[in-house]
């Protein structure tokens, strides 16, 4: 089997395994991080109605200074307010298949600063 099939079948596994877990209402939706090598997107999902509430991306940042780590901080501080602003209070946290240190771990402080609750 080729090396980088089987990085992709594991990847794909663990997304599966957090998504087993965390599923989002309309009271308490999904907040989704996707962090790609360059860039890092967030979303506020409802998975029963299948929407997107809420989203944002490191590219809307009107201040790209800093570190990615800091860039990420400020998105979730964005995502928050925005989350606010649609009367969103409380979220459940989905880091996908990454782990829960560096960026996705800025975006969450970041999220929890901007004052959403998980």
């Amino acid at each position: 089997m080729n090396k980088n099939k089987a990085k992709q079948e594991q990847r794909v596994r663990r997304t599966a395994r957090v998504r087993a877990k965390v599923t989002g209402t309309s009271e308490k939706p999904r907040l989704a991080v996707f962090r790609s090598l360059k860039h890092i997107r967030v979303q506020v999902i409802d998975d029963q109605a299948q929407k997107t509430l809420v989203s944002a991306s490191d590219t809307e940042l009107k201040n790209k200074k800093g570190t990615k780590v800091e860039q990420a901080h400020e998105l979730g501080k964005l995502v928050a307010e925005r989350a606010k602003a649609a009367k969103i209070n409380k979220v459940v946290f989905d880091r996908r298949d990454k782990r829960y240190h560096g960026r996705v771990k800025a975006v969450a402080d970041g999220a929890r600063e901007g004052g959403l609750d998980f």
